[in-house]
């Protein structure tokens, strides 16, 4: 990632207010997937005047700004992570609901080889595993 999710909202000249400065700020420092009410709750820890829809209209506009990514892992939930982290794929816990970030240079060589057999070039891709941890006997 070479610049801060505050320095692309301005790029792109969104009007960034001392409340959506904090919500960049806490998603700049997330590692995980955190869902709106997780966002306002780290928010709302650094300024208490931050409501939670003021998290969701901020949320929604750096979504529609091609700032944020929003996944939605069969949980109910719309979960955030940044749309210029690196590329990784995710495998999600179905028990727990934990999502496991996870990079597999065979799986994005498959991918190439499959879209190339098709006739296409690709140009992103979303890969979402789900399943449930294995039994050790």
């Amino acid at each position: 990632m070479t610049d801060t999710i505050t320095n692309r909202c301005e790029a792109k000249g969104l009007r960034m207010t001392g409340q959506r400065r904090t919500i960049a700020s806490v998603l700049e420092d997330c590692d995980d997937h955190p869902d709106v009410e997780e966002l306002y709750n780290r928010a709302s820890a650094l300024d208490a005047n931050i409501s939670i829809a003021t998290v969701y209209r901020t949320v929604k506009l750096f979504e529609e700004a091609d700032i944020l990514e929003k996944h939605e892992f069969g949980d109910g939930r719309a979960r955030y992570e940044d749309a210029e982290r690196e590329h990784h794929d995710h495998l999600i816990d179905m028990n727990s609901g934990a999502v496991i970030e996870f990079v597999d240079p065979e799986i994005e060589a498959l991918q190439e080889k499959i879209a190339q057999k098709l006739g296409y070039t690709i140009k992103g891709h979303r890969l979402e595993l789900y399943g449930v941890p294995i039994k050790k006997s």
